[in-house]
Protein backbone atom coordinates (compact mmCIF):
# COMPACT_ATOMS: atom_id res chain seq x y z
CA UNK A 1 0.00 0.00 0.00
CA UNK A 2 2.59 2.39 0.55
CA UNK A 3 3.09 2.53 -2.69
CA UNK A 4 0.26 3.69 -3.97
CA UNK A 5 0.23 5.62 -1.32
CA UNK A 6 3.18 7.50 -2.54
CA UNK A 7 1.47 7.67 -5.80
CA UNK A 8 -1.52 9.61 -4.37
CA UNK A 9 -0.40 12.02 -2.09
CA UNK A 10 -1.39 15.39 -2.35
CA UNK A 11 -4.10 14.07 -4.57
CA UNK A 12 -7.43 14.06 -2.44
CA UNK A 13 -9.30 17.85 -2.21
CA UNK A 14 -9.17 18.93 1.62
CA UNK A 15 -12.61 17.95 2.75
CA UNK A 16 -13.60 21.08 4.50
CA UNK A 17 -12.81 23.24 0.43
CA UNK A 18 -14.97 25.16 -0.67
CA UNK A 19 -14.64 23.82 -4.48
CA UNK A 20 -17.56 22.10 -5.62
CA UNK A 21 -17.43 19.03 -7.93
CA UNK A 22 -18.42 20.06 -11.05
CA UNK A 23 -17.60 24.07 -10.65
CA UNK A 24 -14.16 24.00 -9.07
CA UNK A 25 -12.44 27.29 -11.11
CA UNK A 26 -8.37 27.23 -12.17
CA UNK A 27 -7.30 24.47 -10.37
CA UNK A 28 -3.35 24.69 -10.95
CA UNK A 29 -1.62 21.25 -10.10
CA UNK A 30 1.44 22.63 -11.07
CA UNK A 31 1.58 25.36 -8.62
CA UNK A 32 0.38 22.74 -5.89
CA UNK A 33 2.77 20.07 -6.36
CA UNK A 34 6.23 21.71 -7.29
CA UNK A 35 8.87 20.00 -6.34
CA UNK A 36 6.63 16.96 -5.53
CA UNK A 37 5.98 15.99 -8.98
CA UNK A 38 7.10 12.81 -9.04
CA UNK A 39 4.89 12.08 -6.51
CA UNK A 40 1.60 13.52 -7.87
CA UNK A 41 -0.94 11.26 -9.83
CA UNK A 42 -0.55 12.50 -13.51
CA UNK A 43 -4.60 12.93 -14.16
CA UNK A 44 -6.60 14.73 -16.86
CA UNK A 45 -6.10 18.63 -16.35
CA UNK A 46 -9.51 19.65 -14.34
CA UNK A 47 -9.45 23.17 -15.88
CA UNK A 48 -9.01 22.55 -18.99
CA UNK A 49 -12.23 24.75 -21.21
CA UNK A 50 -13.73 23.29 -23.89
CA UNK A 51 -16.81 25.75 -23.77
CA UNK A 52 -17.81 26.98 -27.56
CA UNK A 53 -16.09 29.84 -28.52
CA UNK A 54 -19.69 31.36 -29.55
CA UNK A 55 -20.53 30.69 -25.74
CA UNK A 56 -17.78 32.45 -24.41
CA UNK A 57 -18.12 35.40 -27.02
CA UNK A 58 -21.85 35.63 -26.29
CA UNK A 59 -22.00 35.20 -22.69
CA UNK A 60 -17.99 37.22 -22.04
CA UNK A 61 -19.67 40.12 -20.29
CA UNK A 62 -21.74 37.73 -17.49
CA UNK A 63 -20.54 36.48 -13.69
CA UNK A 64 -19.12 33.41 -14.29
CA UNK A 65 -21.64 31.58 -11.87
CA UNK A 66 -24.13 32.92 -14.09
CA UNK A 67 -22.11 31.76 -17.60
CA UNK A 68 -22.44 28.56 -16.20
CA UNK A 69 -25.98 28.57 -15.58
CA UNK A 70 -26.58 29.71 -19.20
CA UNK A 71 -24.37 27.36 -20.67
CA UNK A 72 -25.52 24.14 -18.65
CA UNK A 73 -29.28 24.67 -19.16
CA UNK A 74 -28.86 25.55 -23.10
CA UNK A 75 -27.29 22.17 -23.44
CA UNK A 76 -29.43 20.61 -20.63
CA UNK A 77 -32.37 21.71 -23.23
CA UNK A 78 -29.86 20.35 -25.74
CA UNK A 79 -29.75 17.23 -24.11
CA UNK A 80 -33.38 16.54 -23.43
CA UNK A 81 -34.38 16.86 -27.35
CA UNK A 82 -31.87 14.42 -27.84
CA UNK A 83 -33.32 12.24 -24.81
CA UNK A 84 -37.01 12.43 -27.07
CA UNK A 85 -35.81 12.17 -30.28
CA UNK A 86 -33.63 8.93 -29.20
CA UNK A 87 -37.29 7.21 -27.45
CA UNK A 88 -39.49 8.03 -30.67
CA UNK A 89 -36.99 6.03 -32.67
CA UNK A 90 -37.31 3.10 -30.42
CA UNK A 91 -36.19 0.27 -28.07
CA UNK A 92 -33.28 -1.00 -30.30
CA UNK A 93 -32.28 2.79 -30.70
CA UNK A 94 -32.35 3.28 -27.16
CA UNK A 95 -30.28 -0.07 -26.77
CA UNK A 96 -27.49 1.08 -29.28
CA UNK A 97 -27.38 4.55 -27.34
CA UNK A 98 -26.92 2.61 -23.63
CA UNK A 99 -24.24 0.82 -25.70
CA UNK A 100 -22.76 3.88 -26.02
CA UNK A 101 -23.01 5.53 -22.93
CA UNK A 102 -21.69 2.16 -21.40
CA UNK A 103 -18.78 2.12 -23.09
CA UNK A 104 -18.06 5.69 -23.34
CA UNK A 105 -18.19 5.87 -19.34
CA UNK A 106 -15.93 2.73 -18.95
CA UNK A 107 -13.38 4.31 -21.24
CA UNK A 108 -13.54 7.70 -18.99
CA UNK A 109 -12.75 5.46 -15.60
CA UNK A 110 -10.43 3.25 -17.27
CA UNK A 111 -8.35 6.90 -19.02
CA UNK A 112 -8.11 8.11 -15.15
CA UNK A 113 -6.33 5.00 -13.98
CA UNK A 114 -4.41 4.42 -16.88
CA UNK A 115 -3.39 8.27 -16.33
CA UNK A 116 -2.33 8.23 -13.11
CA UNK A 117 0.02 5.12 -13.23
CA UNK A 118 1.59 5.64 -16.99
CA UNK A 119 4.70 6.18 -15.76
CA UNK A 120 5.06 2.69 -14.71
CA UNK A 121 4.15 1.52 -18.51
CA UNK A 122 2.34 -1.40 -17.54
CA UNK A 123 2.12 -4.37 -19.94
CA UNK A 124 -1.31 -4.87 -21.86
CA UNK A 125 -3.40 -2.67 -19.07
CA UNK A 126 -5.42 -0.82 -21.61
CA UNK A 127 -5.39 -4.08 -23.89
CA UNK A 128 -6.60 -6.38 -21.03
CA UNK A 129 -9.17 -3.87 -20.12
CA UNK A 130 -11.18 -3.74 -23.12
CA UNK A 131 -10.68 -7.00 -23.98
CA UNK A 132 -12.86 -8.06 -20.40
CA UNK A 133 -14.98 -5.37 -21.10
CA UNK A 134 -15.58 -7.10 -24.66
CA UNK A 135 -16.44 -10.69 -22.44
CA UNK A 136 -18.37 -9.34 -20.23
CA UNK A 137 -20.47 -7.86 -22.69
CA UNK A 138 -20.81 -10.89 -24.43
CA UNK A 139 -21.95 -12.64 -21.62
CA UNK A 140 -24.33 -9.90 -21.07
CA UNK A 141 -26.01 -9.03 -24.05
CA UNK A 142 -26.56 -13.22 -24.76
CA UNK A 143 -28.52 -14.23 -21.82
CA UNK A 144 -30.50 -11.33 -22.48
CA UNK A 145 -30.87 -12.78 -26.57
CA UNK A 146 -31.61 -15.73 -25.30
CA UNK A 147 -34.14 -14.84 -22.38
CA UNK A 148 -35.98 -12.55 -24.82
CA UNK A 149 -35.51 -13.63 -28.24
CA UNK A 150 -36.22 -17.35 -27.83
CA UNK A 151 -37.74 -18.08 -31.36
CA UNK A 152 -35.09 -15.86 -33.09
CA UNK A 153 -32.47 -18.39 -31.76
CA UNK A 154 -33.95 -21.48 -32.82
CA UNK A 155 -34.35 -20.20 -36.24
CA UNK A 156 -30.91 -19.62 -36.58
CA UNK A 157 -28.52 -22.48 -36.48
CA UNK A 158 -25.18 -20.83 -35.24
CA UNK A 159 -27.32 -18.85 -32.36
CA UNK A 160 -28.41 -22.10 -31.42
CA UNK A 161 -25.27 -23.35 -31.19
CA UNK A 162 -24.17 -19.90 -29.41
CA UNK A 163 -27.17 -20.21 -26.95
CA UNK A 164 -26.51 -23.87 -25.78
CA UNK A 165 -23.25 -23.11 -24.88
CA UNK A 166 -23.03 -18.87 -24.29
CA UNK A 167 -21.83 -19.91 -20.57
CA UNK A 168 -18.97 -22.09 -21.51
CA UNK A 169 -17.87 -19.79 -24.25
CA UNK A 170 -18.26 -16.69 -21.96
CA UNK A 171 -15.78 -18.36 -19.10
CA UNK A 172 -13.70 -19.52 -21.54
CA UNK A 173 -13.07 -16.15 -23.03
CA UNK A 174 -13.09 -14.30 -19.23
CA UNK A 175 -9.79 -17.51 -18.93
CA UNK A 176 -8.06 -16.10 -21.94
CA UNK A 177 -7.97 -12.98 -20.16
CA UNK A 178 -6.85 -14.22 -16.73
CA UNK A 179 -4.32 -16.29 -18.05
CA UNK A 180 -3.14 -13.19 -20.03
CA UNK A 181 -2.92 -11.04 -17.05
CA UNK A 182 -0.71 -13.58 -15.47
CA UNK A 183 1.81 -13.81 -17.97
CA UNK A 184 2.02 -10.30 -18.29
CA UNK A 185 2.81 -9.53 -14.49
CA UNK A 186 6.35 -8.23 -14.16
CA UNK A 187 8.24 -8.67 -11.01
CA UNK A 188 8.70 -5.06 -10.52
CA UNK A 189 5.29 -4.05 -10.74
CA UNK A 190 3.20 -6.88 -9.32
CA UNK A 191 1.38 -4.37 -6.80
CA UNK A 192 0.08 -1.73 -9.12
CA UNK A 193 -0.78 -4.60 -12.09
CA UNK A 194 -3.05 -6.49 -8.78
CA UNK A 195 -4.14 -2.56 -8.31
CA UNK A 196 -5.48 -1.83 -11.78
CA UNK A 197 -6.66 -5.19 -12.35
CA UNK A 198 -9.02 -4.67 -9.38
CA UNK A 199 -9.44 -1.32 -10.94
CA UNK A 200 -10.95 -2.77 -14.19
CA UNK A 201 -13.19 -5.17 -12.36
CA UNK A 202 -14.70 -2.93 -10.45
CA UNK A 203 -15.11 -0.87 -13.16
CA UNK A 204 -16.95 -3.26 -15.24
CA UNK A 205 -19.07 -4.13 -12.20
CA UNK A 206 -19.94 -0.65 -11.85
CA UNK A 207 -20.36 0.33 -15.37
CA UNK A 208 -21.74 -2.78 -17.72
CA UNK A 209 -23.70 -5.07 -14.86
CA UNK A 210 -25.38 -1.34 -14.82
CA UNK A 211 -25.72 -0.53 -18.25
CA UNK A 212 -27.42 -4.35 -18.71
CA UNK A 213 -30.02 -4.28 -15.74
CA UNK A 214 -31.00 -0.90 -17.34
CA UNK A 215 -31.41 -2.71 -21.00
CA UNK A 216 -33.57 -5.65 -19.02
CA UNK A 217 -35.50 -2.60 -17.38
CA UNK A 218 -36.37 -1.57 -20.58
CA UNK A 219 -37.35 -4.99 -21.96
CA UNK A 220 -39.97 -5.09 -19.51
CA UNK A 221 -41.58 -1.84 -20.82
CA UNK A 222 -40.53 1.44 -22.37
CA UNK A 223 -41.96 3.25 -19.31
CA UNK A 224 -39.85 1.52 -16.56
CA UNK A 225 -36.66 3.42 -19.00
CA UNK A 226 -38.14 6.58 -19.42
CA UNK A 227 -39.92 7.44 -15.79
CA UNK A 228 -36.85 6.43 -14.08
CA UNK A 229 -34.56 8.00 -16.41
CA UNK A 230 -36.48 11.41 -16.60
CA UNK A 231 -37.26 11.21 -12.45
CA UNK A 232 -33.36 11.74 -12.10
CA UNK A 233 -32.79 14.01 -14.56
CA UNK A 234 -35.46 16.04 -13.02
CA UNK A 235 -34.47 15.89 -9.57
CA UNK A 236 -31.09 16.99 -11.21
CA UNK A 237 -32.20 20.05 -12.34
CA UNK A 238 -34.59 21.03 -9.96
CA UNK A 239 -32.25 20.62 -6.98
CA UNK A 240 -29.48 22.69 -9.30
CA UNK A 241 -32.39 25.25 -9.34
CA UNK A 242 -33.87 25.39 -5.99
CA UNK A 243 -30.47 25.48 -4.56
CA UNK A 244 -28.95 28.06 -7.07
CA UNK A 245 -31.90 30.32 -5.74
CA UNK A 246 -32.83 29.30 -2.43
CA UNK A 247 -29.61 27.20 -1.49
CA UNK A 248 -28.30 28.67 2.00
CA UNK A 249 -27.59 25.35 4.28
CA UNK A 250 -24.71 22.96 2.89
CA UNK A 251 -25.57 19.58 2.28
CA UNK A 252 -22.88 17.34 2.41
CA UNK A 253 -19.13 18.18 2.39
CA UNK A 254 -17.98 15.86 -0.51
CA UNK A 255 -20.61 18.46 -2.23
CA UNK A 256 -19.94 21.76 -0.92
CA UNK A 257 -22.01 23.75 -3.47
CA UNK A 258 -25.37 21.10 -2.58
CA UNK A 259 -27.93 22.31 -0.19
CA UNK A 260 -30.59 21.49 2.01
CA UNK A 261 -32.72 23.88 0.15
CA UNK A 262 -32.08 21.91 -3.30
CA UNK A 263 -32.27 18.75 -2.04
CA UNK A 264 -35.81 19.27 -0.20
CA UNK A 265 -36.91 21.01 -3.29
CA UNK A 266 -36.04 18.70 -5.74
CA UNK A 267 -37.57 15.79 -3.90
CA UNK A 268 -41.02 17.37 -3.81
CA UNK A 269 -40.59 18.39 -7.68
CA UNK A 270 -39.61 15.35 -8.89
CA UNK A 271 -42.21 13.23 -7.06
CA UNK A 272 -44.86 15.64 -8.64
CA UNK A 273 -43.11 15.12 -12.17
CA UNK A 274 -43.16 11.51 -11.71
CA UNK A 275 -46.61 11.40 -10.84
CA UNK A 276 -47.67 13.32 -14.28
CA UNK A 277 -45.47 11.75 -16.06
CA UNK A 278 -46.07 8.48 -15.18
CA UNK A 279 -50.41 9.08 -16.01
CA UNK A 280 -49.18 10.30 -19.01
CA UNK A 281 -46.99 7.49 -20.41
CA UNK A 282 -49.61 4.80 -19.10
CA UNK A 283 -52.05 5.65 -21.78
CA UNK A 284 -50.20 4.51 -24.61
CA UNK A 285 -49.24 0.85 -25.65
CA UNK A 286 -46.39 2.09 -26.98
CA UNK A 287 -44.59 2.76 -23.57
CA UNK A 288 -46.52 -0.07 -21.49
CA UNK A 289 -45.75 -2.95 -23.57
CA UNK A 290 -42.62 -5.47 -23.31
CA UNK A 291 -40.63 -5.18 -25.82
CA UNK A 292 -41.04 -8.73 -27.75
CA UNK A 293 -39.94 -10.25 -31.05
CA UNK A 294 -42.37 -11.61 -33.98
CA UNK A 295 -40.66 -14.61 -35.51
CA UNK A 296 -43.42 -14.20 -38.21
CA UNK A 297 -42.75 -10.30 -39.41
CA UNK A 298 -39.19 -10.99 -38.34
CA UNK A 299 -39.21 -7.63 -36.05
CA UNK A 300 -39.70 -6.02 -32.72
CA UNK A 301 -43.17 -5.45 -31.61
CA UNK A 302 -44.30 -3.25 -28.52
CA UNK A 303 -47.95 -4.62 -29.00
CA UNK A 304 -49.99 -6.42 -25.66
CA UNK A 305 -52.85 -6.15 -23.58
CA UNK A 306 -52.11 -3.56 -21.13
CA UNK A 307 -51.43 -5.16 -17.18
CA UNK A 308 -53.63 -4.37 -14.58
CA UNK A 309 -51.18 -1.23 -13.68
CA UNK A 310 -51.57 0.68 -16.62
CA UNK A 311 -55.32 0.22 -16.40
CA UNK A 312 -57.27 3.06 -14.79
CA UNK A 313 -58.66 2.04 -11.03
CA UNK A 314 -61.30 3.59 -8.92
CA UNK A 315 -59.95 4.47 -5.54
CA UNK A 316 -61.39 5.86 -2.26
CA UNK A 317 -59.38 8.91 -0.62
CA UNK A 318 -58.82 8.73 2.91
CA UNK A 319 -61.67 10.52 5.39
CA UNK A 320 -59.42 13.67 5.72
CA UNK A 321 -59.08 14.15 2.46
CA UNK A 322 -62.56 13.41 1.65
CA UNK A 323 -62.97 16.81 4.10
CA UNK A 324 -60.40 19.10 2.44
CA UNK A 325 -61.12 18.42 -1.55
CA UNK A 326 -64.64 17.65 -1.42
CA UNK A 327 -63.87 14.41 -3.48
CA UNK A 328 -65.01 10.43 -2.23
CA UNK A 329 -63.14 8.69 -4.80
CA UNK A 330 -60.43 9.43 -7.36
CA UNK A 331 -59.51 7.55 -10.44
CA UNK A 332 -55.74 6.51 -11.03
CA UNK A 333 -53.00 4.17 -12.87
CA UNK A 334 -51.64 2.05 -10.14
CA UNK A 335 -48.36 2.56 -12.11
CA UNK A 336 -48.78 5.94 -10.89
CA UNK A 337 -48.34 4.81 -7.27
CA UNK A 338 -45.10 2.75 -8.25
CA UNK A 339 -43.95 6.32 -9.68
CA UNK A 340 -44.31 7.92 -6.31
CA UNK A 341 -41.78 5.05 -4.96
CA UNK A 342 -39.42 5.36 -7.94
CA UNK A 343 -39.27 9.75 -7.89
CA UNK A 344 -38.83 9.30 -4.17
CA UNK A 345 -35.62 6.87 -4.52
CA UNK A 346 -34.51 8.88 -7.36
CA UNK A 347 -33.77 12.41 -5.23
CA UNK A 348 -33.60 10.98 -1.87
CA UNK A 349 -30.91 7.90 -2.58
CA UNK A 350 -30.31 8.40 -6.06
CA UNK A 351 -28.03 11.08 -5.47
CA UNK A 352 -25.31 9.41 -3.50
CA UNK A 353 -24.63 7.96 -6.32
CA UNK A 354 -22.80 11.56 -7.60
CA UNK A 355 -21.57 11.87 -3.92
CA UNK A 356 -19.72 8.43 -4.47
CA UNK A 357 -18.48 10.00 -7.85
CA UNK A 358 -17.69 13.63 -6.05
CA UNK A 359 -14.83 11.57 -3.98
CA UNK A 360 -13.52 9.40 -6.07
CA UNK A 361 -13.08 12.50 -8.62
CA UNK A 362 -11.55 14.67 -5.08
CA UNK A 363 -9.32 11.49 -4.38
CA UNK A 364 -7.46 11.95 -7.43
CA UNK A 365 -8.01 15.76 -7.57
CA UNK A 366 -10.20 16.16 -11.21
CA UNK A 367 -13.00 18.24 -11.82
CA UNK A 368 -14.76 15.99 -14.03
CA UNK A 369 -14.46 12.44 -15.38
CA UNK A 370 -13.69 13.90 -18.71
CA UNK A 371 -14.52 17.28 -21.08
CA UNK A 372 -17.15 15.93 -23.53
CA UNK A 373 -20.01 18.09 -22.39
CA UNK A 374 -19.11 21.93 -21.57
CA UNK A 375 -20.27 22.83 -18.54
CA UNK A 376 -21.51 19.42 -17.39
CA UNK A 377 -17.94 17.12 -17.57
CA UNK A 378 -18.06 13.79 -18.87
CA UNK A 379 -20.61 11.02 -19.95
CA UNK A 380 -20.14 9.85 -16.52
CA UNK A 381 -20.57 13.07 -14.45
CA UNK A 382 -24.58 12.85 -16.35
CA UNK A 383 -25.12 9.09 -15.34
CA UNK A 384 -23.27 8.83 -12.00
CA UNK A 385 -27.22 8.88 -10.53
CA UNK A 386 -28.30 6.30 -13.01
CA UNK A 387 -26.42 3.38 -12.70
CA UNK A 388 -27.92 2.83 -9.36
CA UNK A 389 -31.52 4.02 -10.13
CA UNK A 390 -31.26 1.04 -12.81
CA UNK A 391 -30.30 -1.75 -9.93
CA UNK A 392 -33.21 -0.08 -7.71
CA UNK A 393 -35.84 -0.33 -10.79
CA UNK A 394 -34.57 -3.91 -11.69
CA UNK A 395 -34.92 -4.84 -8.02
CA UNK A 396 -38.41 -3.26 -7.52
CA UNK A 397 -39.67 -5.15 -10.79
CA UNK A 398 -38.40 -8.74 -9.84
CA UNK A 399 -39.56 -7.82 -5.82
CA UNK A 400 -42.91 -6.36 -6.39
CA UNK A 401 -44.13 -6.37 -9.91
CA UNK A 402 -42.92 -9.07 -12.45
CA UNK A 403 -44.51 -12.63 -12.09
CA UNK A 404 -43.98 -15.72 -14.01
CA UNK A 405 -43.41 -14.96 -17.25
CA UNK A 406 -45.37 -17.56 -19.74
CA UNK A 407 -43.26 -17.05 -22.71
CA UNK A 408 -40.01 -17.96 -21.70
CA UNK A 409 -41.39 -21.03 -19.62
CA UNK A 410 -42.45 -21.80 -23.67
CA UNK A 411 -39.32 -21.16 -24.86
CA UNK A 412 -37.21 -23.48 -22.37
CA UNK A 413 -40.49 -26.00 -23.56
CA UNK A 414 -39.21 -25.90 -26.91
CA UNK A 415 -35.80 -26.77 -26.58
CA UNK A 416 -36.53 -30.20 -24.89
CA UNK A 417 -36.93 -33.71 -26.63
CA UNK A 418 -40.17 -34.68 -28.19
CA UNK A 419 -40.62 -37.55 -25.59
CA UNK A 420 -40.01 -34.97 -22.80
CA UNK A 421 -42.44 -32.05 -23.96
CA UNK A 422 -45.26 -35.24 -24.32
CA UNK A 423 -44.61 -36.14 -21.04
CA UNK A 424 -45.00 -32.69 -19.60
CA UNK A 425 -48.12 -32.11 -21.72
CA UNK A 426 -50.14 -35.27 -20.51
CA UNK A 427 -49.31 -34.44 -16.82
CA UNK A 428 -50.18 -30.46 -17.67
CA UNK A 429 -53.43 -32.11 -19.40
CA UNK A 430 -54.40 -34.46 -16.10
CA UNK A 431 -53.67 -31.90 -13.76
CA UNK A 432 -55.84 -28.98 -15.19
CA UNK A 433 -59.14 -31.88 -15.30
CA UNK A 434 -58.32 -32.33 -11.83
CA UNK A 435 -58.34 -28.84 -11.19
CA UNK A 436 -62.03 -28.89 -13.39
CA UNK A 437 -60.39 -26.62 -15.99
CA UNK A 438 -60.82 -29.46 -18.76
CA UNK A 439 -64.37 -31.79 -18.94
CA UNK A 440 -63.66 -34.95 -17.73
CA UNK A 441 -62.65 -37.93 -19.88
CA UNK A 442 -65.19 -39.98 -21.86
Amino acid sequence: MTELRKRTAGGALPENSDLSDREVEGVDTEAECDGDKAETPDVPPSNADNTPECFNKALEGLPPRWKNYVIRGVLSIAMITGFFLIIYLGPITLILVVMTVQIKCFQEIITIGYRVYRSYELPWFRTLSWYFLICVNYFFYGETLADYFGALVQREEPLTFLSRYHRFISFALYLAGFCMFVLSLVKTHYRLQFYMFAWTHVTLLLVVTQSHLVIQNLFEGMIWFIVPISSVICNDIMAYLFGFFFGRTPLIKLSPKKTWEGFIGGFFATVVFGFLLAYLLSQFQYFVCPVGYNSDSNSFTIECEPSSIFVLQEYTLPTAVHNTLGWETVQLYPFQIHSVFLSSFASLIGPFGGFFASGFKRAFKIKDFANTIPGHGGIMDRFDCQYLMATFVHVYIASFIRGPNPSKVLQQLLLLQPEQQLSIFHNLHSHLREQGLLPPQA
